[in-house]
């Protein structure tokens, strides 16, 4: 009996339908991976931010600028649109935040830190950017956060912006729910964290019970 040597032209074609069938379905799981991994990199970087705010009070009456030193979560984008943010608190009260005021990051003990200019050194933590991380070259804010970057807390978990201009008194206090949507590069579903004003609550938009349910982001 003679053998066969190869596939015939039909199944060939027939494999590669079925190879384009199964990456057609991937893709899209690959991009939901790829959403829900920076989600849970931001929810958790925003609420350590608040854990810290908690354990380090920062309230001081004699120092009429206290809030400035409040510790917050700052987001911003490289001139090549590489999205990142840092963890730190304004030690000093000059309005610049250096490398030695920023939080250590757990995961791998370094510093939640960044410049706008380099990539992340040696001892600065990958995990700070999420636009090479994830794709993410877009960051909007809107809402009570809508004309800053940069969100802190109190010691007791509340969001307050604008501490650039802070006095003793709590006009930085967030009044209104601000709300943080983050895109991608590629047509990743993009999708927004709202921290709520009076509490400083964080969830995925859609999903105000805690449990984030990834079919409705």
């Amino acid at each position: 009996m003679r053998q066969r040597g190869s596939f015939t032209i039909i199944e060939l074609i027939l494999v590669i339908v079925v190879i384009g069938i199964l990456a057609s379905l991937s893709i899209p799981r690959i991009k939901r991976d790829r959403q829900i991994e920076a989600i849970n990199n931001i929810l958790s970087s925003i609420r350590y931010t608040q854990h810290l705010a908690l354990i380090d009070d920062k309230v001081d009456p004699n120092d009429s600028s206290w809030q400035k030193r409040l510790w917050g979560i700052r987001f911003a984008n490289t001139n090549n649109s590489d999205a990142y943010y840092t963890i730190c608190s304004d030690i000093n009260e000059n309005g610049y935040i250096s490398k030695n005021e920023c939080a250590i990051d757990n995961s791998n003990g370094k510093y939640f830190y960044r410049l706008n200019t380099h990539k992340p050194s040696n001892d600065e933590s990958p995990n700070t950017s999420i636009g090479r991380l994830f794709g993410i070259n877009s960051i909007t804010f809107s809402g009570g956060c809508k004309k800053v970057k940069h969100i802190a807390f109190d010691k007791l978990g509340r969001p307050h912006v604008g501490l650039k201009n802070a006095k003793n008194d709590y006009r930085t206090y967030m009044s209104n729910d601000c709300k943080i949507t983050f895109k991608f590069i590629d047509n990743t579903p993009k999708f927004t964290i709202t921290i709520v004003s009076e509490t400083g609550y964080v969830y995925v938009s859609g999903d105000e019970t805690g449990n984030i349910n990834y079919s409705n982001l």
